[in-house]
């Protein structure tokens, strides 16, 4: 008896489904691009309980005839395709033709459709892949695709899929993403019955953007521009003071088609190295033309990657124009000038008055505009020799082993000594040498310390209300925790549409940016929010970036006896030998380390 047999076409349906229908965002993603390949100038998506309960997406295209719509739910039928060859030169968004049938077999779909000759359209039910209803229904022109109940008969992978909130806001990411793509389309996201996104559909991709990121994104956009042969690349990048901890708002448009690239992300990362602290991540919408032939779709089941002939090429090109429109950003204005200017080491913001015993930096008044341009000179990056191939990463050096305290000896006193690049402090304890970061050590200072409150914390009124704009995906989530937000020392109200009044920020961090202390908490928790104690995750981060942002900074000047009371409230908090992210806050050298580097023993 052979052991070896043909599976049957249910089983073979729900293994395609694996490929292309990973969860509720891959549905909405292939459904879109169907709609936009028919022509679609309006598109609305409505989901409930982040897509596994209905996802319903409404096109105005051209619509199918009873023919095409029966042809449609089966497994690789397309009109995309007429033989092997067309495979080189796909130009269209859903090609595979296995979509709707593969989303069948593992929901309860329907779809309805018409055309504009046609009098009445199509209704198609299909459950679990078998269909169950077909009938003539009268109809608008276009099409709309109804999914229910995902993966009812496929429990095993319904148990796999995240919180409401988390599929909610991978469908929000993706529609996001397909608008940018298509700024002429008028795209509608409804989630839980709540309107989260409308895009205006007027052909215009920075109208597209601040639809999506507010109005405060519009003036720190940078348009970026390149022509080379047969390469066009267009789209917008944010200057280096608009920023975010993580990639998910650079979007890549290669033909039309939205994808992941590491090529393009590593250079628009190289781009801006010298501007920009490490895990911080500028807007890019970039849109890239080549010949379809030079690209490969294929090598990735939901298309959501993509392979270049020459990756090099591309390379070059992205790092180039962002480069270029930088530069040329840098000397439109003196504003701008200074915005660029800043790095980590030089802060744009006020030093933190705590306790009233820091002082001021150094006044930066006379930072003429010369002296702005000598300094983004010096910051630009590095040309590109145009015959290394850039992708391959040099391996890391070995890493310098650092003589760092001990954690289980005594604590020491310390006596301050001086200050290094405005940057470090050099104290002697004994006969030891010992270097502390003073952002490190301040930022463990102020996060233990609001560690430490067991209820709310001590929050402070601002002077003047400052009033935030949001997107709908950031105002959900604030709503949802406002009360959490109040206990942690932000105290904020609803004001508008998308927009909230904030009142009290924690007093430890009162002479900190408000603004974008806020933003970036939002953002991470936007990243993080799938927990098993959101309460718990949301507190240590919002009270991470709250110490992070409220700590003195790196070129901050210090006298004596500054350095002295940070190094005291270093040596009474309970975890003084890293800061809230994993980084030592001081290195020690005993007088034997130092007797060795002299050769002395």
């Amino acid at each position: 008896m052979s052991n070896v047999r043909l599976l049957d076409t249910n089983t073979v349906n729900k293994i395609a489904a694996g490929e292309v229908v990973e969860r509720p965002a891959s549905c909405v993603k292939e459904l879109i691009e169907n709609a936009i390949d028919a022509g679609a100038t309006n598109i609305e998506i409505e989901i409930i309980n982040g897509g596994k309960t209905l996802m319903r997406v409404t096109d105005n295209g051209s619509g199918m005839n009873k023919d095409d719509a029966l042809l449609a739910i089966r497994r690789h039928a397309t009109s995309k395709l007429s033989n092997v060859k067309d495979l080189l030169s796909i130009s269209t968004l859903g090609f595979r033709g296995e979509a709707l049938p593969t989303i069948a077999a593992v929901s309860r779909f329907t779809i309805q459709t018409r055309q504009s000759d046609n009098e009445l359209g199509t209704l198609i039910k299909i459950e679990g892949g078998k269909i169950i209803d077909n009938h003539e229904t009268g109809c608008k022109i276009g099409t709309t695709v109804i999914v229910e109940d995902l993966f009812f008969n496929t429990p095993a992978r319904l148990k796999f899929l995240k919180t409401t909130h988390t599929e909610a806001n991978k469908i929000h990411d993706y529609v996001i993403k397909l608008a940018m793509s298509h700024p002429e389309i008028t795209f509608k996201l409804i989630s839980g019955g709540k309107s989260a996104l409308v895009t205006p559909g007027n052909g215009n991709l920075r109208d597209v953007l601040t639809s999506v990121h507010g109005t405060e994104i519009f003036n720190s956009l940078i348009d970026v521009r390149l022509v080379i042969e047969d390469l066009n690349l267009s789209g917008f990048i944010s200057k280096p003071n608009f920023l975010r901890s993580h990639r998910s708002w650079q979007t890549f448009i290669i033909n039309g088609r939205v994808v992941n690239n590491r090529t393009i992300s590593k250079a628009i990362e190289e781009s801006y190295k010298a501007l920009i602290p490490k895990s911080s991540y500028p807007l890019a919408v970039l849109k890239i033309e080549v010949p379809q032939n030079s690209i490969d779709v294929n090598v990735h089941p939901q298309k959501t990657e993509i392979k270049f002939e020459d990756e090099n090429k591309i390379f070059k090109a992205v790092h180039n124009a962002i480069r270029d429109a930088i530069s040329e950003k840098k000397d439109s204005a003196a504003h701008d000038l200074m915005e660029i200017a800043e790095t980590p080491e030089t802060p744009k913001y006020e030093p933190l008055n705590l306790e009233d015993y820091f002082g001021k930096p150094s006044d930066r008044k006379n930072f003429s505009v010369e002296k702005a341009r000598e300094v983004l000179k010096k910051s630009e990056p590095e040309p590109i020799d145009e015959d290394i191939f850039i992708i391959e990463e040099k391996p890391e050096a070995p890493p310098i082993e650092e003589p760092a305290i001990e954690k289980n000896e005594e604590p020491v006193q310390l006596q301050p000594i001086g200050q290094i690049d405005l940057c470090y402090i050099v104290a002697q304890g004994g006969k030891d040498l010992y270097i502390i970061d003073q952002h490190a050590a301040h930022e463990r200072i102020l996060f233990d310390r609001l560690c430490s409150y067991a209820g709310e914390i001590p929050a402070q009124g601002l002077l003047i209300h400052r009033i935030l704009k949001f997107d709908a995906r950031e105002t959900r989530l604030i709503e949802k925790n406002l009360e959490l937000f109040h206990e942690l020392g932000f105290t904020m109200e609803l004001s508008g549409e998308n927009e909230f009044r904030l009142v009290e920020v924690p007093t430890d961090a009162a002479e900190a940016d408000p603004e974008i202390m806020l933003r970036e908490i939002i953002s991470n928790l936007d990243v993080e929010i799938d927990s098993a104690d959101v309460a718990k995750k949301i507190r240590q981060s919002v009270l991470a970036t709250t110490a992070c942002r409220a700590a003195i900074k790196a070129g901050q000047e210090l006298n004596i006896r500054q350095m002295q009371i940070l190094l005291d409230d270093l040596s009474k908090t309970p975890n003084p030998y890293t800061c809230p992210h994993g980084r030592p806050t001081i290195i020690k050298f005993s007088s034997g380390d130092l007797a060795k580097m002299f050769h002395r023993t």
